[in-house]
């Protein structure tokens, strides 16, 4: 009897030691999320986690529909801007920043019809981002502050309008807007398609050393599956490897990924120029991560910023990254 109680005992910690069988990650049809696009399609993912754990991908548009997924407990880990991520932290929704994904790969282009030759010439003009508090939206009105412009829910003239990254090709077409503060690769295929930059990936801030990406988990879930936390920051850095490695090869992957999600087919020039522009990696400066969250409070979309030494957590992927 007490052989049968043991050994029972055993089994149930084993279980409650890791209790998923299934994984869930969100991730954007965005060369910023590349490292997540690509170990989803070269199965990077899979293979970490073993036969065992079904790897369930859901695709996204913007952040805050990333939040509302956390919030309502649908997914696991997400790629993610760090603008959304702290305000959903803040919001006591709870996740927990573990790796970064990639910096800059973000651009501020125009119409080719309307003429903008630099910040000062958004003034009166309709200018996209992603979503409302994306990354990109706090950026915009930080460079449209040091241009002494103000937004018109500030009481300026600048109007900011939230559309999808994929769909700013077609507001572009039908003159919806005049410019866009938005992620790569729609960067560079507006551009494609006739847009002029205005702002490069440095020229937005910093230099371009600055977060855009981040590698966020269910601090609930990864407390009760370490080991499942653990293969998936290795299908992480496996993708970033692979990027690293060939980024011929990593161009066709991504432009797989981003045609499944999206049916929107980047081509090679267009995936080349985006890559350029985004630096793909698990570091993150810490200096700028904290300037930006000023940044964000400044924005009005927090009150205060977050308190980092719970916010992020980067000791797991720092000792795999060795």
């Amino acid at each position: 009897m007490k052989k049968i109680l043991l050994t029972t005992l055993l089994i149930l910690g084993a279980a409650s030691a890791q209790k998923a069988t299934t994984v869930r990650i969100g991730i954007f049809p965005n060369v910023t999320h590349a490292a997540g696009l690509v170990a989803v399609n070269q199965k990077l993912f899979q293979k970490e986690l073993g036969a065992g754990i079904k790897l369930e991908v859901k695709e996204f548009a913007n952040g805050s529909q990333i939040n509302e997924a956390f919030a309502a407990g649908a997914i696991d880990f997400a790629y993610v801007g760090p603008g959304p991520a702290m305000n959903a932290f803040m919001r006591g929704v709870p996740i927990q920043v573990i790796s970064g994904a990639a910096q800059a790969g973000a651009v501020l282009v125009s119409r080719g019809d309307v003429k903008i030759t630099g910040v000062k010439g958004l003034k009166g003009k309709k200018v996209a981002v992603p979503t409302r508090g994306s990354t990109q939206d706090i950026s915009l009105r930080y460079i449209l502050r040091e241009a002494g412009l103000k937004p018109t829910d500030q009481g300026g003239d600048v109007t900011i309008v939230p559309i999808n990254p994929a769909d700013m090709p077609a507001a572009f077409a039908s003159k919806q807007v005049d410019a866009a503060l938005v992620q790569e690769p729609w960067g560079a295929v507006l551009e494609q398609q006739g847009a002029r930059l205005v702002l490069s990936e440095r020229q937005i801030w910093k230099g371009g050393n600055y977060t855009t990406t981040v590698l966020v988990g269910n601090t609930t879930f990864m407390k009760e599956n370490p080991k499942i936390t653990e293969a998936i920051l290795k299908g992480h850095l496996d993708g970033i490897n692979y990027i690293k490695k060939s980024n011929v090869l990593a161009q066709k992957a991504l432009s797989n990924e981003i045609y499944d999600i999206t049916k929107q087919r980047p081509d090679q020039k267009v995936l080349f120029k985006a890559l350029s522009r985004t630096r793909i990696g698990w570091q993150i400066p810490l200096d700028t991560l904290e300037e930006y969250a000023e940044l964000n409070r400044d924005a009005g979309f927090a009150r205060a910023t977050p308190d980092f030494s719970q916010f992020l957590n980067l000791s797991l992927v720092q000792k795999l990254a060795k």
